[in-house]
C-alpha cells in the first residue's frame, strides 16, 4: 500500500489551516488545473464527521468520481477522509495539524491501494505516486498562500 507523507509549515494559526483544509470551495478553487468539482453530498462550505461528498475531476484526461466521507475529526488538530466509491480500490487520507509557536505544521498521510492489483502497482512506479504526491503538494501550496494572506 503505497504513502505518501507531507509536511508544510504554514505561517498562520492552526484554526485556518484546519478550517481551509476542509473546506470544499477553496479545494475547488486550489484544483481547478483538473476541474475538480463537488456534485453531490456536501458540496460547499465545511465538512465534518459523518459528511461526504462526490467530486467530479479530469484525471489522465478522463472524467471520473469519487466519495470520500470524514471518518475521524478532532478540530483543529485532525480529521480524516476515506473513499466511499471511486477509482482507487481505496484510500484514506490523514489531516494533521499542530501549533508550532504562530505557525502551523500541517502533514498529510495519504494511503491508497490502486485497482487492476499487478497492473495497479505497476502504475503506482511508474507513475501514479507522483501524480498524486503531486496533486497534494498543488493543494497544500494553494492552502499556505491562502492561510498567510489571511
Amino acid at each position: 500500500m503505497p504513502l505518501i507523507v507531507l509536511e508544510t509549515i504554514i505561517n498562520s494559526d492552526i484554526k485556518t489551516c484546519f478550517d481551509l483544509s476542509r473546506n470544499i470551495d477553496f479545494y475547488t478553487k486550489s484544483l481547478k488545473h483538473s476541474k475538480e468539482k463537488a456534485v453531490a453530498g456536501k458540496t460547499s462550505g465545511l465538512i465534518g464527521i459523518n459528511e461526504w461528498v462526490t467530486w467530479e475531476a479530469n484525471h489522465f484526461g478522463i472524467k471520473q468520481k469519487l466519495t470520500s466521507k470524514i471518518t475521524e475529526f478532532d478540530s483543529p488538530n485532525y480529521f480524516v477522509d476515506e473513499m466511499v466509491s471511486g477509482v482507487f480500490k481505496s484510500f484514506r487520507h490523514e489531516h494533521l495539524f499542530i501549533s508550532v509557536g504562530d505557525k502551523t505544521k500541517m502533514i498529510d498521510k495519504f494511503h491508497y491501494i490502486s485497482p487492476l492489483g499487478i497492473l495497479g502497482k505497476i502504475a503506482d512506479v511508474l507513475f501514479l505516486k507522483n501524480y498524486m504526491k503531486n496533486l497534494l503538494l498543488t493543494r497544500n501550496s494553494h492552502l499556505k498562500i491562502e492561510a498567510e494572506e489571511n
